[in-house]
């Protein structure tokens, strides 16, 4: 369990202190009640959902920059088509698919 990236994501905006990498080692600085140790495990699958999901859509913005832009404008200038186009967006999309909500 990344205790860091939990809160982060989860608890944006709180104030605490990790002094090394257990609950134990979790300073709570926040008026609001520190979460449990046991809240904190069930909230990894949702976070490592969440990171994954944000890393596909930064690969797939990349893709789209990289291959989908140009035959967009290449369609635009009639020297393609707009099928070329959105034949690429599928293609990125079946190799970059989102990953699974849990």
């Amino acid at each position: 369990m990344n205790i860091v990236e939990i809160l982060q994501i989860k608890f944006p905006g709180t104030e605490w202190v990790l002094t090394g990498e257990t609950y134990a080692d979790l300073e709570w600085l926040d008026a609001s009640p520190k979460p449990t140790e046991k809240e904190l495990q069930a909230l990894v699958p949702q976070v490592e959902y969440e990171i994954a999901y944000r890393e596909i859509e930064r690969q797939r913005q990349i893709a789209y920059r990289d291959e989908a832009d140009p035959l967009f404008f290449y369609a635009e200038r009639n020297e393609g088509t707009k099928q070329a186009w959105l034949d690429k967006i599928a293609e990125i999309h079946a190799r970059l698919p989102y990953p699974v909500k849990p």
